[in-house]
């Protein structure tokens, strides 16, 4: 089959609009921060727009020009240091914790979260092994050892933080790619299964998580303090109808939703752009999930082609849970909206990763 070396447009057209629109859009919900007064507005959007958008465009196309099989010789160079990387936020002086979890460290003056690093190097990793032990992948030496060692390690480091969210996107990318890398389907029922019991014993053992379930099952209960955030979103959403009340005008984000910028930018745009608005982004998102799969359907090896889909999944995953949670249809999960919530170092990162996939769509097979 010919090899065309030429970057997907369509993909790349939907990287373009996603980082524009999601800059719009954090460019009206941090408005609220100037009412607050919060002194920390200027840092903010001067780390979004420069690390985030400015120099993320541009690891976007440091990434899409290295030959994406670069990462198969270094992925166990690239895996172990993200996971060293992340162990840092417990080290006194470097980690630091914010509301209870560990899970930033600084270092050169650049605050960012290390567990976004290790989500590349996971997939980079457990890519390479399930693409070495493509024929004998059935077999649990080849195959489900590998996978359940390679998530434990992450596991090792994350969930102590405590990042049960982070992980669950982790484990479930890497879940999916261990499927299309051939697993035999009693193994992924045997790791569902496993999921959903380590899910029920997270509930039961961990305090803040059980409380989560709780306000997700009954958000009215408590209104003013777990069910606020919820009660909230519900209210912003649901007052934008079906046009919304226009760029700007969210009142919510004011005084009302906490995190307007981070995890409730998603309620702050619904407002904002109604129902057609949401519906609009949501369509965004799937059209950069399929064009991204039909990507990974396309490489030209087996390792292209889950690195491309751990990525995919990893991205559309982590946003997808952020609306929902923002619906209440899941639990709150702390998720940011990939592209659109505050963080400069996780745009940066996520589009260093979609440069990856960029790459990957230069040597799609012509069938």
């Amino acid at each position: 089959m010919q090899i065309i070396k030429k970057i997907d447009k369509p993909f790349l057209f939907s990287i373009i609009i996603l980082v524009g629109a999601g800059f719009f859009i954090f460019s009206s919900a941090s408005l609220g921060l100037l009412v607050r007064n919060d002194s920390r507005f200027t840092a903010i959007a001067f780390n979004q727009l420069f690390f985030g958008v400015v120099l993320g465009s541009i690891a976007c196309l440091i990434t899409s020009f290295i030959p994406y099989k670069f990462w198969k010789k270094v992925s166990l160079i690239a895996f172990a240091a993200s996971l060293a990387l992340t162990a840092l936020v417990f080290v006194p002086g470097i980690g630091w914790s914010h509301g209870g979890a560990y899970r930033w460290v600084t270092i050169a003056g650049i605050n960012f979260q290390p567990s976004e690093i290790l989500k590349i190097g996971y997939i980079f990793y457990l890519a390479a092994v399930l693409s070495k032990n493509r024929e004998k992948i059935g077999m649990f030496r080849y195959g489900a050892m590998p996978f359940i060692a390679i998530t434990a390690l992450a596991a090792l480091v994350i969930l102590p933080e405590p990042d049960n969210d982070t992980f669950f996107m982790i484990a479930l990318a890497g879940l999916i790619m261990y499927f299309a890398a051939g697993a035999r389907k009693r193994d992924i029922a045997i790791f569902i299964v496993t999921g959903i019991i380590g899910f029920a014993a997270v509930i039961a053992f961990w305090p803040y998580a059980r409380d989560r379930v709780a306000t997700f099952l009954d958000p009215k209960k408590d209104p003013l303090t777990s069910g606020y955030q919820i009660q909230q979103s519900l209210i912003a959403i649901g007052s934008g109808g079906v046009l919304g009340k226009g760029f700007g005008q969210s009142t919510q984000k004011y005084n009302f939703l906490p995190e307007p910028i981070g995890d409730s930018i998603f309620a702050v745009f619904g407002e904002e752009f109604g129902f057609l608005g949401s519906i609009a982004i949501i369509t965004l998102f799937l059209f950069f999930a399929l064009r991204g799969m039909k990507i990974a359907a396309r490489a030209p090896d087996e390792f292209g082609r889950l690195v491309a889909l751990g990525i995919v999944i990893l991205i559309v995953a982590g946003s997808f849970m952020n609306i929902a949670a923002m619906l209440g249809i899941i639990p709150l999960t702390g998720t940011p909206l990939i592209f659109v919530s505050q963080g400069g170092t996780a745009l940066f990162i996520a589009l260093a990763e979609v440069g990856i996939v960029l790459n990957i769509s230069k040597y799609r097979n012509s069938k």
